[in-house]
């Protein structure tokens, strides 16, 4: 069931983050503020839909929402402060580059950035709190697009099937052609390789 914030509680910014699990690439974080005048229809975790459906949404979020930001920490961040704190970095840098304020921010997860607006961590946010839902449709599809982009830029690579993500296809590519610069050299299946 989706709950829906009351405007007694004012604005509220949703934020998830797409990419913590694979080996290569940015993880990326959104923060979206719905319009309670106007519903998107079909909003869930990005996890469930299919890709069709995702970019559809992803337009009329865009289209629809107060505010939307995305933003990201890069691989070297991920590699100096570890996926977690580079996580959450990219979390405070995406509500902070909300053109509008937001009141409060829930956040999917358990864990909290560092922010200066009350923020609350809801675990399973992104199945049950519209706003997180819709920031998890625009972080996902925001990093699609730059393993898309990976993918022209290193053709030994399939990253615009794998996503990055430690598949065996992806396994066999890093034995094959050894790290880029793009592969997170802290996370273990790179590591071993250097």
């Amino acid at each position: 069931m989706l709950v829906f914030p009351t405007s007694e509680q004012g604005l509220i910014a949703g934020v998830d983050e797409a990419g913590r699990g694979p080996l290569a690439g940015p993880v990326v974080a959104a923060a979206v503020i719905l319009d309670p005048e106007r519903p998107i229809d079909g909003l869930a975790d990005s996890k469930t839909l299919s890709e069709k459906k995702r970019l559809a949404l992803y337009q009329i979020i865009q289209e629809k929402s107060l505010a939307w930001s995305v933003a990201e920490a890069d691989v070297r961040e991920i590699d100096q402060l570890n996926i977690l704190q580079a996580t959450l970095l990219a979390m405070q840098r995406a509500v902070n580059k909300l053109s509008v304020q937001p009141h409060r921010v829930l956040i999917d997860g358990n864990r909290l950035p560092v922010l200066s607006i009350p923020a609350q961590a809801i675990v399973q946010g992104d199945r049950n709190i519209p706003s997180i839902s819709a920031a998890s449709i625009i972080a996902k599809v925001h990093r699609d697009q730059v393993m898309h982009a990976y993918a022209k830029e290193f053709p030994d690579f399939t990253f615009d099937l794998h996503k990055g993500y430690g598949t065996k296809q992806h396994l066999s590519e890093l034995e094959k052609f050894g790290p880029l610069s793009i592969h997170r050299k802290s996370f273990k299946p790179v590591k071993v390789l250097l």
